[in-house]
């Protein structure tokens, strides 16, 4: 077993985050391209004590709801209230391999390079993962996150081709 220390764990930093949701035909009635579009989210929680795998089980719950696999998302966001978070909801939860981690999840780095912004972490790996799909050209992506307590957050989004 391993420990928490301040080398494996974000700074807490001062931050905020602003979106902008609306229907798609406001957007077309405003003249505005969408950056992504919201499929679906999940929620799950568990013993405080697995506050590492409730990323992972809520990406799990998204993609069940939406009858997906991860074969079908191209990016994945996974907060990092701690090193180990990313790490066991992919390969722990998620199943996935070494290889298919570091092609798919925070390709970017995570909040142990970016900080964590308490009350705009949500939104920033929303936005993240938005915009690198974006760069690449669109598709499927999916991000999860950790809050107090052990309750797990996940939201499916779409970055259609036209709009990048």
């Amino acid at each position: 077993p391993g420990s928490v220390t301040a080398g494996n764990a974000p700074g807490t930093n001062d931050g905020g985050d602003v979106c902008l949701l609306m229907s798609r035909e406001k957007a077309d009635e405003l003249g505005l391209k969408p950056l992504f579009a919201i499929i679906d989210y999940a929620e799950v929680s568990q013993p405080t004590k697995d506050i590492a795998t409730v990323p992972g089980l809520s990406i799990k719950k998204v993609l069940e709801q939406n009858n997906m696999t991860l074969d079908e998302i191209k990016l994945i966001e996974i907060n990092e209230a701690f090193a180990a978070v990313a790490l066991v909801s992919a390969r722990s939860i998620l199943g996935m391999t070494k290889e298919e981690m570091f092609a798919k999840v925070n390709v970017n780095g995570g909040a142990i390079a970016y900080g964590h912004p308490i009350g705009a972490t949500g939104a920033r790996i929303v936005m993240t993962l938005a915009y690198e799909l974006r760069r690449r050209g669109g598709g499927y992506g999916v991000c999860g996150i950790c809050a107090g307590n052990a309750q797990g957050d996940a939201m499916l989004i779409y970055v259609d081709p036209d709009w990048c």
